[in-house]
């Protein structure tokens, strides 16, 4: 053998034992495979691989996915939107599969629950479809607080009260992340407009950041145990979320105790240093410019090694928990049938009654009147990437009527049908966009004839009104979309007129993404069903309650103001924008058109949260405005009874006790919400009262009893004392008080509470002085 050859063989052999002699990522080697890592690897390890839109992707239409480093057994994971379900192609080039997934009810319609194990039910099967098509994390849920009706992305959110909004998110991520799936609560934080979102800074006090806004997250975090959590686009008090190391190290990791990983939102910050010494582990969907600054920044010593260490070391420990990792054999197989039936019953769960005359509903089986163009044409939910457009199919209406046993008008079912194929021929001549982040144009409602109107009337028993509005991501609604426009309040006004002539009810469905106007209309209504946004068999769960088959139990999970601008937080919103285009502005890291000089605008460049604390009930509440439906309103089929309300007191900890009684007719579910009111709260620039606790009955019979039990801490009760950097709950005598909503006290008990305080980190201070309102 030649020298040649034997070098050859040598430099082999001694390539292969290197090979061999390198670790594999396991889950007890993370450090050891971290310290045999190159600077290139890290690097990209932090990036993303860009979107995964094209069809040539290995799962086409998800958000993206990390690097592979395969010598050292580390596999790419990959991540897909969406808040209302898995978002993905529904065809594949060479495939003759379909890979369908389930379009689940919109978030405002679960958090109207009140019931965190259907929460729980609707993250497990989003889970489920994740992990058996293959893949490892769901970016979802979105959790912002609802700071006024007109933000874009209200459909995706929870509430405006940050415990209902964190144990509902809590409740859905437990779910996902049963299946073995990374869940990731977004967008945090303070991202509670759509306008300019890439580039607004969002100026919050000390107090209203720790009390509502990051409170919602503080518990998801706790009680929910999330992998991974993405950060907003927006700044905060000046600085973008994701580069804000008060943020995200002190607050969330030091704080809070979280050991998971931060990614950023697609193309959001400016500067991918300061996001990593921030503790943004990962940025997506990843720029070369990113790899650069962050590769440039180690070698020159701005960026210490250990600093990145310690955002790999992250990415590593959330990787060696997926289903890619572990090489799950994934069928694409989910029970898409299962996950249908936990669709329609949590959007008949998720629905809310808010008016009931002379008990219109249920309704007995008969012939129905359909009116509106959202009576044809029901909304499953948003647009935008937290919407869906891969949902295969939505039941309508008249399918879930008939299927009910309802009769309905086939005169009105042709004549609608024929106005909305023309309608939506002029809007769109080349078909529906397939996606849109706004919500594309809707044809204005049909005009109603005298004789159509008198013809329903004779022939129906009952007319049945849809009122739909949608909106999406990147743009917030206008303030006129608050508003019935002039042809739904003359169509509705003309056929309660008929109606009530005939002797007749009017029903009125508001299938909507956010409260509206009700009080301007609501006479002309004998009923009138919130049905939110349902998701894909949300004509069969429509007609579950209106048939009575559910009992409604959903409460409002956000206040209906009378008018906008009843709400002090109305005043700082961008809710008559010019430029909308402000709206989608800088959407995928184009971070040169910021640097532009140029005045600064208020409610788009800068949004002051001058209401400060006062958001939702607590401002209406404590100001003595009235409204049209308080927050935690719904009724019932039935009746129910509170009785024997106790409070027992453990330590720092109080437990609530009382009895609920079906007094009525029918079998039924309430919800419990138990609202605690400080004493003294005017001097202390307290609410008037706060939601403490809830919880929610099995279905009672009617005479049945079941005690409920809630559990409230010290803590729980605290305020955020800025002087002090510290949460205090002062001594005195606290009213508890079991409502079934927040305008309306069922029973009380005066409770002696012990001082509590609590230091915390003196950050995250507003630059600019805000006019913030007190008591």
């Amino acid at each position: 053998m030649t020298a040649k050859k034997l070098f050859t063989l040598a430099v082999a052999a001694i390539n292969v034992l290197c090979v061999m002699s390198q670790p594999r990522l396991r889950a007890d080697n993370v450090d050891e495979v971290l310290q045999a890592m190159t600077l290139d690897e890290k690097c990209h390890l932090l990036l993303g691989c860009g979107m995964h839109f094209n069809d040539d992707a290995k799962f086409p239409g998800t958000a993206g996915s990390s690097y592979a480093v395969p010598r050292l057994g580390i596999p790419s994971i990959y991540c897909a939107d969406g808040q209302q379900g898995l978002r993905m192609s529904a065809t594949r080039p060479w495939d003759h599969r379909d890979y369908l997934t389930t379009d689940f009810p919109a978030s405002m319609t679960v958090a109207s629950t009140w019931d965190c194990e259907a929460a729980y039910a609707v993250g497990k099967a989003i889970g489920n479809e994740v992990k058996e098509y293959g893949l490892d994390w769901i970016l979802a849920p979105s959790m912002n607080l609802m700071r006024s009706p007109l933000c874009g992305r209200n459909h995706e959110y929870y509430s405006e009260d940050p415990l209902l909004s964190g144990m509902i998110a809590a409740g859905y991520v437990q779910g996902v992340q049963s299946e073995g799936v990374a869940a990731t609560p977004k967008h945090f934080v303070a991202n509670n407009q759509e306008t300019n979102r890439n580039n607004n800074d969002a100026r919050v006090s000390q107090r209203a950041l720790r009390e509502l806004y990051l409170r919602a997250f503080e518990v998801v975090v706790k009680k929910g145990q999330p992998w991974t959590i993405m950060t907003s686009y927006n700044k905060l008090n000046g600085t973008y979320t994701l580069e804000n190391s008060e943020l995200l190290n002190t607050v969330v990791r030091k704080e809070w105790g979280w050991k998971g990983m931060f990614v950023s939102d697609w193309n959001a910050g400016q500067n991918p240093v300061l996001s990593m010494k921030a503790g943004n582990d990962m940025l997506q969907p990843g720029q070369d410019r990113q790899y650069k600054a962050i590769y440039e920044a180690v070698e020159s010593g701005r960026l210490p090694m250990a600093v990145l260490d310690a955002n790999v070391r992250r990415v590593l420990r959330l990787i060696v928990k997926t289903h890619s990792f572990a090489q799950y054999p994934y069928q694409s197989q989910p029970d898409l049938q299962q996950h249908a039936d936990v669709v329609r019953r949590v959007a008949a769960d998720g629905m809310v009654l808010l008016k009931n005359n002379h008990e219109t509903l249920p309704l007995s089986q008969g012939r129905i009147a359909l009116f509106g163009n959202t009576s044809y044409e029901l909304i499953s939910g948003g647009s935008g990437f937290g919407g869906m457009s891969t949902g295969h199919y939505t039941v309508s209406l008249v399918e879930g009527l008939r299927a009910a046993g309802f009769t309905v008008n086939e005169q009105l079912l042709k004549t609608y049908s024929q106005y909305l194929r023309q309608a939506n021929a002029q809007l769109f001549p080349h078909g529906k966009p397939a996606f849109t982040l706004a919500p594309p144009a809707r044809p204005e409602e049909m005009k109603l004839s005298d004789s159509l109107l008198t013809q329903s009337a004779r022939d129906a028993d009952v007319a049945v009104f849809t009122i739909g509005r949608k909106s999406g991501e990147a743009t917030d609604r206008p303030k006129t979309d608050f508003y019935l426009t002039a042809a739904e309040k003359e169509s509705l006004h003309l056929l309660s007129q008929s109606f009530h002539k005939a002797g007749k009810k009017v029903v009125v469905l508001l299938d909507i993404c956010s409260p509206v106007d009700v009080t301007s209309w609501q006479d002309d209504a004998d009923a009138i069903l919130c049905t939110w946004q349902g998701g894909q068999e949300m004509g069969f769960a429509v007609a579950d309650v209106l048939s009575g088959k559910v009992n409604p139990s959903g409460k409002l999970s956000m206040t209906f103001e009378r008018s906008y601008g009843d709400a002090y937080a109305d005043r700082n919103f961008p809710s008559e924008v010019d430029d909308k285009t402000l709206g989608s502005m800088f959407m995928w890291g184009n971070n040169d058109q910021q640097a532009q000089p140029r005045e600064l605008q208020k409610d788009i460049d800068f949004t002051n949260y001058d209401e400060d604390i006062y958001v939702g009930y607590r401002y209406f509440d404590s100001f003595g405005k009235p409204v049209a439906y308080p927050f935690g309103y719904g009724l019932s089929y039935t009746t129910f009874d509170y009785s024997d309300m106790k409070v027992k007191k453990e330590g720092g900890n109080y437990s609530v006790a009382v009895t609920v009684e079906n007094t009525g007719k029918r079998p039924g579910r309430n919800v419990v919400e138990l609202f605690v009111a400080a004493p003294d709260s005017r001097r202390l620039n307290k609410p008037e009262k706060e939601l403490r606790a809830f919880a929610k009955t099995r279905l009672l019979a009617p005479g049945e009893r079941q005690t409920v039990e809630m559990t409230v801490t010290a803590a729980d009760l605290a305020s955020f004392n800025e002087k002090k950097s510290a949460w205090v709950t002062d001594a005195g005598v606290y009213r508890f008080l079991v409502c079934s909503s927040a305008e309306k006290v069922e029973a009380q008990a005066n409770v002696r509470v012990d001082k509590y305080v609590a230091k915390v980190h003196n950050v995250l201070k507003p630059k600019v002085r805000l006019d913030l309102l007190h008591r």
